[in-house]
């Protein structure tokens, strides 16, 4: 899934193109999960404070994501009185905190646009290719399917690729038919914890740059899901993991891998236009990724300018 993607990991801000209206484009499901995640910045009164002066049926759709018990509570916080100051203020947490998931579910063809360009080090696929040919595997967070056309590439048979984002999974259907392999790439809507899947169905679970320690981004419930997807003697495998997850992903036994590399790794646009425009919306306040397209005029960005660990690396687990 795309809601963690390798983009975010440099941490960099970001100028927000978004509206609180674009709140609309949620399901109840997934904005409901934003809410309940408990690491998330977005909690039900700043969502409530930011809803202020909204249309009726903005409130509608945001109170069926509400658990029932909580929907009078949440009702008294949209009448307390609050300045304008105050709402724009709260407005702008909630679409920062939201940022991501806009992307995917609002304008998933800018995500295509950025990620199109992070090219994953060839040397993972080579490496984990015995786990691949052959083999009905998972890709996990698909997004797009920058992943999924590689696992098919190194020999699986069949790719479940599951997306929460309708919008990433219209661009991958699209995908899937231009290039005919609507009998090995099976896309379909799911998150980390309620796969699609029956248990013990695939060989080898993977997750491309969307699978996290964060709970509603993967989690305990999201490992024990791959678990039960993921025949005995099968893998799970944590392609380009963020930095901070090391750690976690450590403690509960999967095994690290680094590929060397011999020169910088960078972010490869479709056109120089392309980097201009990505830069100025997702790196807007990280300087050196615009001072270096000036200066360099060519469609591509070290991964080292973005402050962002080249995708070099993964994780493995034996199930």
């Amino acid at each position: 899934m795309a809601s963690s993607d390798s983009s975010a990991q440099s941490g960099v801000l970001f100028e927000n193109p978004f509206h609180i209206e674009d709140l609309q484009v949620f399901d109840a499901e997934t904005m409901h999960n934003m809410l309940a995640c408990s690491h998330a910045q977005l909690s039900s009164r700043l969502l409530a404070d930011s809803l202020h002066n909204v249309s009726p049926v903005l409130i509608t759709h945001i109170m069926q994501a509400i658990p029932q018990e909580q929907r009078e509570q949440f009702r008294q916080e949209l009448q307390q009185p609050l300045s304008s100051q105050e709402i724009e203020q709260a407005r702008s947490q909630t679409l920062n905190s939201l940022f991501w998931e806009l992307i995917y579910w609002k304008t998933p063809d800018l995500y295509e646009e950025l990620t199109v360009g992070e090219r994953l080090h060839e040397g993972i696929f080579q490496s984990i290719q015995s786990d691949l040919a052959g083999k009905i595997v998972l890709d996990a967070g698909a997004g797009s399917g920058r992943a999924s056309f590689e696992y098919l590439r190194y020999g699986a048979t069949r790719v479940h690729a599951v997306e929460p984002s309708p919008g990433l999974l219209r661009i991958l259907r699209k995908k899937i038919i231009d290039r005919g392999l609507e009998r090995s790439i099976f896309p379909a809507a799911g998150r980390f914890n309620k796969l699609p899947l029956a248990d013990h169905c695939v060989d080898t679970a993977l997750s491309c740059s969307a699978f996290t320690a964060l709970e509603d981004q993967g989690g305990e419930s999201g490992l024990l899901e791959l678990r039960r997807v993921t025949r005995p003697g099968g893998k799970i495998i944590i392609v380009w993991p963020r930095t901070e997850d090391h750690q976690w992903l450590a403690a509960h036994g999967f095994q690290y891998v680094s590929l060397p590399i011999q020169e910088e790794m960078y972010v490869h646009f479709r056109s120089f236009e392309s980097a201009l425009r990505c830069a100025r919306l997702f790196y807007a306040h990280n300087p050196d990724v615009l001072h270096y397209l000036q200066k360099a005029q060519k469609p591509e960005i070290p991964f080292s300018i973005i402050g962002m660990n080249p995708p070099r690396d993964y994780f493995w687990l034996a199930v």
